[in-house]
């Protein structure tokens, strides 16, 4: 198969791409860096490093034209601002946003007739335990993800007559350099030590008490790629250690 990951070319991005590459598909790494792009790139075999701005239609459609049918698309691109809502600069709050939710729809739109065309596809967000419940300081992020949900149960709708599925991997905190930069911006917030954010914020609601590992991640995107997972569409994967059970 022929793998699209926006934003993979590092944490759970390149970690997709790197479990859909060693399993002998064609990877093609998009983001926002192209050096970084082809650096991720040329460690795996056969995958190849694009720049795109997950926001630019143009630029989207483009690299559609371009690339031809993909068989997959994991939209993975985002980025975390922390901050109380009175503080937290509005420029910022839309481009969020525009990464995370209308991003997808951007990229998903620019792929969608060639995937309705050879009548297969697999869309795969990548959503967050913050598509779910909320914490406070991340409404843009929060906001972002709670709409990745609606977002994949419209399309599934619109596209019931085609072998084509959306489902949205929510997972809990994972280890990521996005996330080591949260428990230093949390930390800030709420005048606690970043060990102290790890134990009583990001850990705590959590029953087995780990971060979600990229593997675990990645395992899922594959298994909703299989001949098994074919009528699975408009879900939600939670990977949260219990989280939402209480």
């Amino acid at each position: 198969m022929k793998v699209l990951v926006t934003g993979g070319a590092s944490g759970i991005g390149f970690g997709i791409a790197e479990h859909f590459a060693d399993q002998g598909h064609q990877v093609i790494i998009a983001d926002l860096n192209a050096e970084a792009a082809s650096r991720a790139a040329a460690t795996l075999a056969g995958a190849r490093g694009v720049a795109l701005n997950v926001t630019d239609s143009t630029a989207a459609e483009a690299l559609a034209t371009e690339l031809g049918a993909v068989d997959v698309i994991v939209n993975n691109a985002g980025i975390q601002h922390v901050s109380r809502l009175e503080d937290f600069p509005v420029d910022k709050w839309r481009q969020l946003v525009d990464i995370m939710l209308v991003g997808p729809m951007v990229v998903t739109k620019a792929f969608l007739p060639a995937m309705r065309a050879q009548n297969f596809g697999r869309i795969i967000n990548i959503g967050s335990i913050h598509a779910l419940v909320a914490s406070p300081y991340k409404s843009a992020y929060i906001a972002a993800k709670h709409g990745l949900l609606g977002f994949a149960k419209t399309l599934a709708l619109e596209l019931a007559e085609a072998d084509i599925t959306i489902n949205t991997i929510c997972p809990a905190y994972v280890k990521t350099p996005l996330v080591e930069q949260q428990i230093a911006d949390q930390a800030r917030e709420n005048g606690i030590s970043e060990d102290e954010v790890v134990n009583t914020i990001m850990l705590a609601p959590m029953p087995k008490k780990a971060f979600i590992g990229v593997d675990e991640i990645a395992g899922t995107a594959a298994f909703l790629c299989s001949p098994a997972a074919k009528n699975i569409t408009a879900q939600t994967m939670v990977l949260d250690g219990g989280w939402t059970a209480r």
